[in-house]
């Protein structure tokens, strides 16, 4: 397993970048927007859990998708960045801004 890499400051600065403007495009979806959200604070899973008052299998089963979190604990994770949760119209995936972390 490879060892994790805490981002430098310019590497978290494009990260929320790129998650603000998936954001803006309504992009932004369920696991994939957990793990972004994560990473553009440069945080663990461990680190993100503690933040979060979740355990660290939890944040996994998030971004693996194989868990079914409660409103509040989406509530939880979207208020780290400001966000709130909510509907978004669908979009083809080819007109979404690819993320980073989908290479």
């Amino acid at each position: 397993m490879a060892r994790w890499k805490k981002p430098t400051k310019e590497e978290v600065h494009v990260l929320r970048q790129l998650l603000a403007e998936r954001a803006r495009h309504g992009a932004l979806r369920l696991p994939g927007a957990v793990v972004e959200i994560r990473k553009s604070f440069g945080m663990t899973q461990a680190q993100f859990a503690n933040t979060l008052g979740l355990m660290r299998r939890q944040v996994a089963e998030l971004e693996a998708g194989t868990a079914n979190p409660t409103l509040e604990t989406l509530e939880k994770i979207a208020k780290l960045f400001g966000f709130t949760v909510g509907f978004v119209p669908k979009t083809p995936r080819d007109e979404e801004p690819k993320s980073p972390l989908d290479s």
